[in-house]
């Protein structure tokens, strides 16, 4: 039986709040590993005052959208999820290098 997706953190600012959710998936080898996810979601009451979720976002509700996005981003990159699992690394002998602009006196 599957493991069904649990939501391990939410950031919320009004009617708009970001879900971050573990899941566990199953690599080519049968090794289960976990990833992560976000949702964003508006919640409001429709005509007859029951309560209902969407992912449409207005323009006034964008400063708080991306305000639940940046803090479920800090929460992953400090948690360690931002690391790709072993097999998604590149080989690509560039990936990871500085790009800083070198400069000579």
């Amino acid at each position: 039986m599957e493991e069904k997706n649990q939501p391990e953190k939410k950031f919320s600012t009004g009617a708009i709040s970001a879900t971050v959710w573990k899941n566990v998936r199953t690599d080519k080898e049968g090794k289960a590993y976990e990833t992560r996810t976000v949702s964003l979601q508006r919640r409001y009451t429709d005509k007859t005052g029951q309560w209902q979720s969407t992912n449409s976002m207005r323009l006034n509700d964008l400063p708080k959208a991306a305000l639940v996005i940046e803090e479920a981003y800090r929460y992953l990159v400090l948690n360690g999820h931002d690391e790709p699992k072993p097999q998604e690394v590149s080989t690509n002998k560039f990936v990871g290098t500085s790009c800083k602009p070198e400069v000579i006196v």
